[in-house]
């Protein structure tokens, strides 16, 4: 994972460990756990105030629902940029469950889907091997969209 993110419109230091899906140990500090390491040590780790959880692209938000609170952040991970499952988590996290806390992109998406990344409630992204201030560039690929979204809750016509 890169030290550096985009968040929120700004290229940040990360703060937050992202474990694999093969670990057991859950170290001290700022940790995004895989869901399967939640499954396993839910009532140990509910405890913690740093916090976050990742999902792939096969694991609903549905199966965190009741947990939401216990998490920081909640990652999403694309396994290759045309897995487009993650954008539905991000709006799903926004609208459903009516999440604030911070949704981050995690593994193979590209620049090129920035802007759309966060249209669906993501704020957070962890792009490798892209230079990330120029990355923030892709926030303003296009000048206005025509349906609605999470950053634009009235559509178009409804705004002019």
């Amino acid at each position: 994972m890169p030290n550096k993110i985009i968040k929120d419109g700004a290229v940040v230091e990360d703060q937050w460990q992202v474990l694999d899906t093969e670990a057991t140990e859950v170290p001290e500090g700022a940790v995004i756990v895989p869901l399967s390491l939640w499954t396993q040590q839910k009532d140990a780790l509910a405890q913690r105030d740093q916090l976050g959880i990742w999902l792939n692209s096969d694991e609903s938000p549905q199966l965190i629902a009741d947990s939401l609170a216990n998490f920081a952040v909640i990652a999403i991970n694309f396994p290759a940029f045309a897995d487009g499952r993650g954008f539905t988590y991000g709006r799903e996290l926004r609208e459903q469950h009516q999440y604030q806390g911070e949704i981050r992109a995690i593994g193979e998406f590209i620049r090129d889907q920035l802007f759309f990344l966060k249209r669906c409630g993501f704020n957070a992204f962890a792009l490798d091997g892209v230079d990330l201030n120029k990355a923030l560039d892709s926030f303003a690929d296009f000048s206005d969209a025509y349906q609605a979204a999470i950053d634009q809750p009235e559509p178009l016509f409804k705004r002019r």
